[in-house]
Formats: C-alpha cells, sequence, structure tokens
C-alpha cells in the first residue's frame, strides 16, 4: 500500500463518517428523510423514523470517524490503520449486505448508487488492511 493512498482512503472514510454522522446524531429527523442528500431520500422507504435508532447510527458513524483520525495521524501504523479497516469493513459489509437484500423498494438510479456506493466503503476498508511494508519509499519506520 502507498502511503498516499493511504491517506487519501482514511481521509474519505473519515469524511464519509462525520457527514453522516454528525448529520444522523445533530438533525435526526433531517438525515431521516433526506440522507444521502443531493435530492435524493434512501431511508423513508426502510420503515418509520426513530430517533433513537438515527442518533444511534450517527454515535456509531462518529466513533468510527474518531479512530479513523487518529489512524490519519499516525497512517505509517499498520496495526492502528489495519484496526480501523477492520472496523470499517465490519461495518460496511454487514451494512451493504442488508441493502443488497433490499434493493427492490428503489428506482434503478437509486438502486446502483446503493450498490457502487456501498461497495465502494467496503472496498476503501479493505484497502486499509494492506500494510506498508518496511524498507519501502513512504512505508512504515
Amino acid at each position: 500500500m502507498n502511503l498516499k493512498f493511504r491517506y487519501v482512503d482514511l481521509g474519505l472514510l473519515a469524511l464519509v463518517g462525520l457527514y453522516t454522522g454528525s448529520w444522523a446524531y445533530f438533525s435526526p429527523k433531517g438525515w431521516y428523510t433526506r440522507f444521502p442528500g443531493f435530492g435524493l431520500s434512501w431511508l423513508p422507504q426502510l420503515g418509520p423514523y426513530n430517533e433513537h435508532l438515527a442518533k444511534d447510527a450517527g454515535a456509531m458513524f462518529l466513533a468510527l470517524s474518531v479512530l479513523t483520525l487518529i489512524a490519519l495521524g499516525q497512517a505509517r501504523n499498520n496495526r492502528l490503520v489495519q484496526t480501523a479497516g477492520a472496523a470499517w469493513l465490519v461495518f460496511n459489509v454487514l451494512h451493504f449486505s442488508y441493502h443488497v437484500q433490499h434493493l427492490g423498494m428503489y428506482g434503478t438510479r437509486d438502486q446502483v448508487l446503493n450498490v457502487v456506493f456501498l461497495a465502494a466503503l467496503v472496498l476503501l476498508a479493505a484497502l486499509l488492511l494492506v500494510p506498508i511494508l518496511p524498507g519501502r519509499r513512504g512505508g512504515a519506520r
């Protein structure tokens, strides 16, 4: 794994976590009705609004973001980055698995976007498991 790519990967996951987590925790009803934003709305189709569940999801995304930002600050530390990657991977694989089983409630565009974005998050998390080898340019110390 290239160190620069590792920074980008961690940064993207941190942004996803901060975006989703902040919105879900601090404006749970708005998150429920308008997530993922950009004129799309993917949550009302999944069931009734539940403030507790929305805030818990937000708190979880924010917690993952904290771990990811710590790993970003120590991006050369393979064990820490792999731990963050493993945490994101467990969440993203389970999250992806749920959503691909419930695509029927969406139109074609939203089905494709769900699969593409959720699969990309699985890939980003999995790539964090690849170590930077010692002695390589940009590698671990």
